[in-house]
C-alpha cells in the first residue's frame, strides 16, 4: 500500500471546513493516556473554552467522542424517557433526524412544520405548545440542508419561564453566528467540531443548563445507551474523573487549539468576519444573476443556499469547481437534490480570498455552460460589499 497523499482542497461546503494550521499541527503533538495529569489539564483548558463559546457557566459542558449527530443523540437519549411528549420545530433534513431519534427512545413526537426556505413562527410554536403541552422541544439553528436560521431568540422567549426542556442544534452555528445559551435559558445545546470550530470531525460540544442536569438526575429509567450517558460522562470531565471510555486524544489537542484561536480572534470579530463574508458572497452571487434559496430573513451566515439555474447541470458546475480550482461546494439533500448548492462560509474557510475565487469561479463556469451575466460584476459587487464595512 503506498503511501497516501490527499489533494489540496477549498472546503466550501455545509461542513467540514477547513482546518486551520495551528489545529493540525496541535494534533501531531505526543500522545498521553487519557487519564495523565497532563490531559486533564488539557480537559479543563477545553471546559473552560467550551463555556466561553456558548456563553454559559454550566458546569457539565464537555465533549461527546463522537460527531456533532453524536451529540444529538447524546441530547434526545439523556432528555427523553419514554412516552414523554416531544415537539419538534421541523424545517429540513436535520431536524427530521432529531424527530426519528426521539422516536427511537420511545417518545410521543409531534411536529411543527415550516415551509422549505422558511424558518418556524413563534405564533406557530405558541399555538403548539397550547395544544398540547411538551416535556421537551427542540429545533435546529442553522439548517444545514436548507440554510435557514430559526429566530432563536424568539421561540426561545417563549420557553424560558417554563418547565420544558429546550435541545438546540448548533452544529452550524457555534461561534460562527450569535448564540447566547444563557441569555436565551437554553437547556441543552449541542455542536460539532468540523464547522465553525475549524476543527476535524470527532467531537459533539454540548452544555447542560441546571434545568437539563436536573431532569438527567430525576430520570426514572436508565440512559438508553450507556455510552452516550451523560450521568456517567460528567464524572469522567467533572472532578471525580472516573474512567468512562478512551477519549480521542488528539482530537482534544486539536479542540483545545481551535478553542485558543477563538479566544484570539474573540467572538465579537469572529461573527463579524462570518457576516461581512455572508454579505459579500450574496452580493456577489447575485450579481452574477443568481438566486437565494432560503429568505433573506432568516438566511443562515454560515450556510448559503443558492439555487441552480434552470438549464444548468448542478453535478456539473461542482465537478469543474473542484477541477479547476479545488472549491468543494454541496447539491441539496432529498427533495433539494439538484435544486440548490450549499456554500459553507466557516471558521478558517470564511475568508474574503475564498469568497473572490469562489465567485469568479461560478462565474466562469456558468458563462462556459450558456449562463448569461456581465463579466466581473459578481466579483465587483462583493468588493463594494467589503468596502461598506471597512
Amino acid at each position: 500500500m503506498k503511501e497516501f497523499k490527499p489533494p489540496f482542497r477549498i472546503l466550501l461546503g455545509p461542513g467540514p471546513s477547513d482546518v486551520d494550521p495551528r489545529v493540525l499541527k496541535a494534533m501531531t503533538q505526543p500522545l498521553v493516556s487519557h487519564l495523565d495529569p497532563v490531559f486533564v489539564g488539557v480537559m479543563d483548558d477545553i471546559q473552560k473554552g467550551l463555556q466561553d463559546i456558548f456563553k454559559v457557566k454550566n458546569p457539565v459542558t464537555l465533549p461527546i467522542s463522537g460527531t456533532g449527530t453524536a451529540g444529538m443523540e447524546t441530547a434526545m437519549v439523556n432528555m427523553i424517557e419514554p412516552g414523554d411528549d416531544v415537539l419538534v420545530c421541523s424545517a429540513g433534513v436535520f431536524a427530521d433526524r432529531m424527530v426519528q431519534i426521539a422516536r427511537r427512545a420511545r417518545a410521543q413526537v409531534q411536529t411543527i412544520e415550516a415551509p422549505s426556505g422558511e424558518a418556524v413562527t413563534p405564533g406557530q410554536l405558541m399555538r403548539a405548545i397550547e395544544k398540547k403541552r411538551p416535556k421537551v422541544v427542540a429545533f435546529v439553528h442553522v439548517e444545514t440542508s436548507t440554510g435557514v436560521a430559526q429566530p432563536i431568540e424568539a421561540l426561545a422567549e417563549l420557553l424560558r419561564e417554563d418547565d420544558i426542556v429546550t435541545i438546540v442544534d448548533a452544529v452550524a452555528s457555534l461561534a460562527g453566528q450569535p448564540l447566547d445559551v444563557s441569555a436565551n435559558g437554553l437547556d441543552f445545546v449541542y455542536s460539532g467540531s468540523q464547522k465553525c470550530l475549524s476543527c476535524p470531525p470527532g467531537l459533539a460540544p454540548v452544555t447542560l443548563s441546571p434545568n437539563a442536569v436536573q431532569r438527567l438526575r430525576s430520570r426514572k429509567v436508565p440512559v438508553q445507551s450507556w455510552y452516550l450517558d451523560l450521568s456517567m460522562l460528567e464524572q469522567y470531565w467533572g472532578s471525580e474523573r472516573r474512567y468512562h471510555h478512551t477519549a480521542p486524544i488528539s482530537m482534544n489537542y486539536a479542540l483545545r487549539e481551535a478553542l485558543r484561536i477563538i479566544e484570539e480572534e474573540g467572538l465579537a470579530a469572529r461573527f463579524a468576519r462570518h457576516r461581512d463574508n455572508h454579505r459579500a458572497l450574496v452580493a456577489g452571487l447575485e450579481a452574477i444573476g443568481l438566486e437565494m434559496y432560503a429568505k433573506r430573513e432568516v438566511r443562515a451566515r454560515t450556510v448559503n443556499t443558492v439555487k441552480v439555474p434552470d438549464g444548468i447541470d448542478d453535478a456539473g458546475v461542482r465537478s469543474k469547481l473542484l477541477e479547476r480550482y479545488g472549491i468543494e461546494i454541496l447539491g441539496g439533500l432529498t427533495d433539494l437534490k439538484g435544486k440548490i448548492w450549499r456554500i459553507g462560509l466557516m471558521g478558517y474557510s470564511s475568508q474574503r480570498k475564498n469568497v473572490l475565487l469562489l465567485i469568479n469561479g461560478l462565474e466562469e463556469i456558468l458563462s462556459e455552460m450558456g449562463f448569461s451575466s456581465t463579466s466581473g460584476a459578481g466579483e465587483r459587487a462583493a468588493v463594494g460589499s467589503y468596502e461598506r464595512v471597512s
